[in-house]
């Protein structure tokens, strides 16, 4: 399984409509081969982490270039007040 994880921040008052737009775009990026799951994270401290999970990274790549994700993209970035911080990983075990 192939890990990607990114540390968010939002733009003020943006929590919300970050959240709309995280569920609609998962509707689109869930019927791509490999996706297993996309999840907005927060934690206690208020800090936002996104997590996706890929069968491997070949297919993560194919969904990351796709048309569908270069017109979502945009959006999701225009909530935030800086670049994700982002780290990909391959399960090692379970």
């Amino acid at each position: 399984m192939f890990v990607m994880i990114a540390d968010v921040q939002l733009k003020d008052g943006a929590e919300d409509d970050f959240k709309s737009w995280f569920s609609e775009s998962n509707k689109v990026l869930a019927n791509f081969p490999g996706f297993i799951s996309r999840k907005f994270l927060k934690s206690a401290d208020g800090s936002y982490r996104i997590v996706v999970e890929h069968e491997s990274k070949e297919t993560f790549i194919k969904m990351h270039n796709s048309p569908e994700h270069e017109k979502l993209h945009p959006q999701g970035h225009s909530y935030m007040s800086e670049p994700p911080q982002r780290k990909t990983y391959t399960v090692a075990a379970e």
